[in-house]
């Protein structure tokens, strides 16, 4: 099934589960064959003894006898004594001939209704050829089991002279009694035993997962923008360490490399915004040379129109100090942002003083409320919304009916100021770049106003985001939280 296959958890605590009951199981086997086969030694040991006793008693009564001890002779000796060995030691006995034909027994009702008193041949026939001349056959007679063992009995020469048959019922009741309450004792034993391997295999095997469904935490939640934290090994089993230490080496090396690749990502961005403001500079200052050079060379003191050439010739040097001015401005502004304020503003009024700097029929304001306020710097609000308007108008300067609206809307904890035209829009393959401090569509300027734009919104806990349509306008959403 998935769900065991896919938990460790689970593996660990069901295979020691099974081991148990596997292992109790093959004890409680072992257990009963070791019990059933000493149970049948004893019974095998208590025959044995029975069978010594009883012919030591025979051979003592064989040596008082005043009958010659011979093999006709043995109903008469024992006419009598058959009995009284009998509850001597409470056991039946018969005694046959050597060919097989009973001379006396103690069991009279037991062979009355039968016919075959005699030994059969076969058993006659395994007896004589038996190594140690004894032989225990087993055997059931009207519900009864039976261990009946034949040895001989030897006259004071030690010659055979009749054959000694006990009839021991087999007292399996009593073993079987035994075996089934050993039994019952070993299972409640063996129970109670699951019950504390199942607790113990329960907490192991969540004590085996807990490190590592730690680290599976760690590794979700490890993040490169982010400082992230080494895991303790302090309480962890040894064989868990070395995924820890081998994370906490990877959370170094991460962060070193994170470390590394904002450097460099730093110092690439100042070298493309230094190439960028050296080219930009360049650019005013090659008509400026030939300004000069060409004034220098055609200039007539004497000339009637000398003093409006002057004025041409200085307006055009200004005009490309002015260019420089602001390329630096615009430079300055990404590099040196203004001290953070936070102070308590008012949005809507602040978004109205902005746009009324431009004094443009085209911009339309509109905002939820007239008194929606915000933690911000007032300076670099009014940065921020001259910005985005001036791009908006740049956007929309080829347009015959050109539109710009700045709307202010609150809802819920945030508060979004949108301002959106019906211009050129961005091309697909620019919007991934269009934050980037070096990136512009324009002909003129740096491309650092949406760079900064979005530095100042971060820095107050907000976000930027567009929405863009080529010829048909763009949108730029501002969220900031409110108080």
């Amino acid at each position: 099934m998935n769900w065991f296959q896919k938990s460790l958890r689970r593996r660990i605590f069901f295979t020691m589960i099974v081991l148990i009951l596997g292992a109790s199981i093959l004890i409680a086997g072992v257990t009963i064959y070791q019990y059933k086969q000493e149970a049948k030694q004893l019974r095998s040991e208590k025959l044995i003894r029975k069978e010594n006793a009883i012919r030591d008693h025979i051979a003592h009564i064989l040596m008082q006898t005043t009958y010659e001890v011979k093999t006709d002779n043995i109903p008469f000796i024992f006419k009598d004594e058959i009995h009284k060995i009998r509850d001597i030691h409470d056991v039946d006995l018969s005694l046959y001939s050597l060919d097989g034909e009973l001379l006396t027994s103690s069991l009279i009702t037991f062979f009355k209704d039968s016919t075959e008193t005699d030994m059969k041949p076969k058993l006659l026939k395994e007896l004589k050829s038996g190594k140690d001349k004894r032989l225990v056959r087993s055997f059931k007679k009207e519900g009864e089991s039976y261990r009946s063992s034949y040895t001989y009995i030897v006259d004071q020469y030690f010659k055979p002279i009749a054959i000694l048959n006990l009839p021991l019922i087999k007292d399996t009741g009593f073993i079987e009694r035994k075996l089934n309450e050993f039994l019952q004792l070993l299972a409640e034993a063996y129970l109670l035993m699951l019950l504390i391997a199942s607790v113990l295999a329960y907490f192991l095997s969540r004590s085996i997962t807990q490190s590592l469904a730690a680290i599976s935490r760690r590794i979700d939640e490890t993040r490169l923008e982010k400082r992230n934290e080494k895991i303790d090994t302090k309480n962890t089993s040894l064989e868990i360490q070395p995924i820890i230490s081998a994370y906490n080496k990877m959370i170094d090396e991460l962060e070193d490399s994170a470390a590394r690749l904002a450097q460099s990502e730093r110092e690439e961005a100042w070298r493309e915004m230094a190439r960028q403001v050296a080219h930009e500079i360049k650019n005013p200052l090659t008509p400026m040379r030939l300004s000069i050079q060409s004034f220098e060379r055609n200039f007539d003191p004497d000339d009637p129109k000398a003093k409006e050439k002057l004025r041409e010739y200085a307006q055009s040097l200004i005009n490309q100090i002015d260019t420089l001015s602001s390329i630096a401005g615009a430079f300055s502004d990404f590099a040196k942002m203004p001290v953070q304020k936070n102070e308590d503003i008012n949005l809507t009024e602040t978004a109205r003083l902005a746009i009324d700097i431009f004094n443009d029929d085209n911009l339309h304001f509109s905002a939820d409320d007239e008194a929606i306020t915000i933690k911000f710097d007032r300076t670099q609000m009014i940065r921020v919304i001259t910005n985005l308007v001036k791009n908006a108008q740049q956007a929309t300067s080829n347009e015959e009916e050109p539109e710009i609206y700045i709307t202010i809307q609150s809802a819920g904890n945030e508060i979004a100021l949108t301002v959106a035209d019906n211009g050129t829009g961005i091309a697909e393959e620019d919007q991934q770049k269009i934050f980037e401090p070096k990136f512009s569509t324009k002909s003129k300027g740096m491309g650092l106003g949406l760079g900064m734009v979005k530095n100042i919104v971060e820095n107050y806990g907000g976000n930027i985001s567009f929405e863009s349509e080529l010829n048909k306008g763009t949108k730029f959403i501002i969220n900031l939280p409110k108080n």
